[in-house]
């Protein structure tokens, strides 16, 4: 999802150039920017010189350090990403004066901690952010709604704990959206409901968080949905948009209570969970028509008889039992 198209670079345009670099330094760090090498260097320092950032040394080239990227025409760093290696601390404010920084993203370094800085808010570049699986703690900021360049915002499996800011829908390019496995309270803001954005991904999983899906969702749109395992109540027929894109719908795990007789199911929809509510009706038949590859309706009030064709008969009795009456195959036969 990078910004940039990668294009092939030949060391040879380095060679003949008109200005070769001194015996002491190496061919490729002049490809270094200088000005990001030393925030890089910064960061290194505020991070008290990590021993997994030891590649991070002043005489190579910083485009070649772990986890940094440069764009292959301006040599400015582009990316930060950094998987399953010790950075203890905090994410350094220097990280702002990244001014072409594309993609930060921390993924399963416990021992990152502490909140999103605000100088983050200096990266009007940014448009990939995720701290998945840190100890990164605190609000989720409201400051992040100035990043108006973010498409992808993953947030999932830290320490947030408090309300969505509903300030997250004034980012016009946002699509995906993932803050499952915090401790966040509260509703979802109506703003992020009322948002016109096409949600690739709209995940609130495994939260706090609790109310009532609007009756009416003219402009929301997602291909994937996971509110599972929280505290929502009431009625989430609206979620089922027949003009949607819909593919990927997980209510599971919460207290919704709505008649799923009464539900147009989309043609898109590909898995679907709903199990652990207390959803009322019968299975529409139109449910044969889809071409799922994952069905669970088990422990809801269903009745009536399972309909009978497409895929439905391939999921075990396990997707449908501990209902108030539901029979027919896998279950047993109606009587």
């Amino acid at each position: 999802m990078d910004t940039h198209t990668l294009r092939l670079v030949l060391l040879s345009v380095f060679l003949v150039s008109s200005s070769l670099p001194s015996p002491t330094l190496s061919v490729s760090s002049v490809r270094c920017n200088p000005s990001d090498k030393r925030v890089l260097l910064k960061i290194k320092k505020s991070l008290n010189n990590p021993q997994s950032l030891t590649s991070w040394n002043p005489n190579t080239n910083c485009c070649d350090w772990l986890g940094v990227s440069c764009d292959l025409q301006t040599n400015r760093v582009t990316t930060l990403r950094f998987s399953g290696i010790s950075i203890p601390g905090q994410i350094p404010a220097a990280i702002g004066d990244l001014p072409y920084l594309d993609t930060l993203d921390f993924v399963n370094v416990a021992d990152l901690t502490g909140p999103i800085p605000y100088s983050i808010t200096k990266l009007q570049n940014l448009r990939m952010l995720s701290t998945l699986l840190t100890n990164i703690s605190g609000p989720i900021p409201e400051f992040l709604h100035q990043l108006k360049n973010l498409w992808f915002l993953d947030l999932s499996y830290s320490n947030f704990y408090g309300p969505i800011p509903a300030s997250l829908a004034n980012l016009p390019k946002l699509e995906v959206l993932e803050l499952g496995g915090n401790k966040l309270t509260g509703n979802i803001p109506d703003s992020l409901w009322a948002s016109q954005n096409r949600f690739v991904v709209f995940d609130l999983s495994q939260n706090q968080l609790s109310g009532k899906i609007p009756k009416s969702l003219s402009h929301f749109n997602a291909d994937s949905i996971n509110l599972r395992n929280n505290k929502f109540t009431g009625d989430a027929s609206a979620l089922f948009k027949t003009n949607g894109t819909l593919s990927h719908l997980d209510l599971s795990w919460n207290e919704f209570d709505f008649d799923l007789s009464r539900v147009k199911l989309p043609e898109s929809l590909q898995d679907m969970d709903l199990s652990h509510n207390r959803i009322r009706g019968s299975i529409p038949k139109e449910i044969t028509g889809l071409n799922l590859y994952w069905l669970k309706v088990s422990y809801n009030r269903l009745c009536g008889e399972i309909p009978f064709g497409g895929k439905v008969q391939e999921f075990g009795a396990d997707s449908f039992f501990h209902n108030r009456c539901l029979c027919g195959q896998p279950l047993p036969k109606c009587k």
